[in-house]
């Protein structure tokens, strides 16, 4: 069986999940369900990265030891896949004693190949971040200096462990050139790539400032940088360092989705990382864009940060599950409106596939005894449906291998908007007295439409779909993407319908 393997980032816990996290979590497990629908092995990884000195400032500032806090909102992030309805098969936590000792695994590996070398860094250093910056990346502003993120920076001078990453410098730009599809959007990756070729500085990896973090093998005085921690969780949860671990057999990952401040880390820092040690490098990292909020910037001092329990709350979990990654292209800023999200539920969810369904299964109910009918030949008036319903999965699974989740959306829509022009013009509610026979052909031609529709958006919808699924008759083991080629038994009987989305008042 073919594997898969999809991460989200680990989240920092210094703050109570947002809307943010939920979009890269979702996107992920769209990605997920899609494999496992389509027949392959799965494992999908999220957590929580709870080790630096921005957790133990905001432990201190909570009024708590760093283990206690970082219990405490780790949980959050394990209640919002549970809310969001997402299906990892792992969540990590880095102070979990597995990760420790990867961590000092791969350190210890590294030192072996003389990769490591001690010695002192001077220089800027944004605690948001957790990132160094150079003298040129910084601006000066009312007598303060920050970051290219906005981030404060402070001059940093201590002893420190450093990585060899200047060496790796050629290596990754043949490794970009030969893999083209490493880093997406193209956008990021032309951003990666002139920051490569400007020239790599070797990397500060350790601190002694703060204790919050996993020892140094051989130097407890130090602490491992947090991003040399962090990134090497999606290894931890494969089962290094033992690599005849049974999770190992997914390495390296298919995916790893990112936000776009983070992509340098995991396109620079961790391919370097793991080529130096002598391990496969990820097939692939995706960075997405933000969201704003109303067309302003979410930030906790404007009060606008989106909550996504609320939203799941007010307008359901399935349409808001379908709104964040059917309104912008993944990889590009977006704003989020609630006006949009109402429009999205009661346009294309309520009135474009639910009002299909209650039609169609409606009419089986009266006219065909809530009885499936039987399976019948294209005629000429058919065939442009069919065709279209038959290469939509394929079309589907592509758009979803490029992250193109508004595409793949607008693919499924498209057809079902197809499908409400099919029974307007084939009008089977004037049939039942001209020409019965034909009747029963037409509804069975969108009792299959509508199987496709729902077997195909299960990864984005999938509690809604599994009760379309269920009023269509379809059973547990003919959901998935091969099944689909299997037809249903003429005389299925299939419960009266119910509506699967509630419009909602603007």
């Amino acid at each position: 069986m073919a594997t898969k393997y999809f991460t989200t980032p680990i989240y920092y816990v210094n703050d109570r999940p947002h809307i943010g996290h939920a979009y890269t979590s979702l996107a992920t497990d769209v990605m997920a369900r899609w494999a496992r629908l389509s027949g392959e092995e799965v494992f999908f990884l999220t957590g929580t990265d709870e080790h630096g000195q921005k957790v133990e400032k905001a432990a201190q500032d909570a009024g708590m030891d760093p283990q206690g806090f970082t219990d405490r909102v780790s949980q959050h992030f394990r209640d919002l896949a549970a809310t969001m309805g997402f299906s990892n098969d792992d969540f990590i936590r880095t102070t979990e004693p597995r990760h420790k000792a990867a961590c000092q695994a791969l350190w210890e590996e590294l030192v072996r190949r003389d990769e490591i070398y001690l010695g002192h860094y001077e220089g800027w250093y944004a605690v948001r971040d957790e990132a160094f910056y150079g003298p040129d990346e910084t601006e000066e502003r009312d007598g303060k200096r920050f970051a290219p993120t906005g981030a404060p920076v402070e001059w940093v001078r201590e002893p420190s462990y450093f990585f060899r990453l200047s060496k790796w410098g050629p290596w990754l730009l043949d490794f970009y050139r030969e893999n083209p599809d490493f880093i997406a959007p193209a956008s990021r990756r032309n951003e990666v790539m002139r920051f490569v070729e400007g020239g790599l500085q070797d990397l500060s990896i350790s601190r002694t400032s703060f204790t919050w973090g996993i020892p140094v093998p051989g130097d407890p005085a130090h602490v491992m940088y947090v991003w040399l921690d962090a990134l090497t969780n999606y290894i931890t949860a494969a089962g290094y360092p033992d690599t005849s671990a049974e999770r190992w057999r997914f390495w390296p990952a298919d995916v790893h989705v990112v936000g776009k401040d983070i992509v340098r880390f995991h396109a620079i820092y961790w391919p370097a990382f793991l080529q130096a040690a002598g391990l496969a490098p990820p097939r692939r990292v995706f960075a997405h864009g933000w969201w704003t909020n109303e067309g302003q910037k979410i930030s906790k001092s404007l009060g606008n940060v989106i909550d996504p329990v609320t939203l799941v709350e007010e307008y359901g979990l399935d349409p808001v599950r379908y709104f964040l990654l059917r309104e912008v292209p993944f990889g590009s800023d977006g704003d989020f409106s609630r006006l949009a999200l109402i429009g999205r539920l009661n346009g294309e969810l309520a009135d474009t596939l639910g009002n299909l369904a209650n039609r169609t299964l409606s009419l089986i109910q009266r006219n065909c005894g809530g009885a499936l009918p039987a399976a019948a030949e294209a005629a000429e008036g058919d065939a442009e449906l069919i065709s279209g319903l038959g290469s939509l999965p394929a079309r589907v699974g592509g758009h979803l291998a490029r992250q193109e989740f508004h595409l793949a959306l607008e693919a499924i829509l498209a057809e079902a908007r197809a499908a409400n022009g099919y029974i307007t013009l084939q009008a089977p509610w004037a049939l039942k007295k001209t020409d019965p026979v034909r009747m029963a052909v037409v509804l069975r031609h969108l009792h299959t439409a509508l199987r496709v529709f729902a077997t195909v958006l299960q990864p984005f919808m999938p509690g809604t779909m599994a009760a379309m699924l269920d009023q269509l008759g379809v059973p547990a083991e003919g959901r998935g993407l091969d099944a689909l080629a299997v037809p249903l038994p003429e005389g299925t009987a299939l419960p009266p319908p119910a509506p699967l989305f509630r419009k909602v008042e603007a």
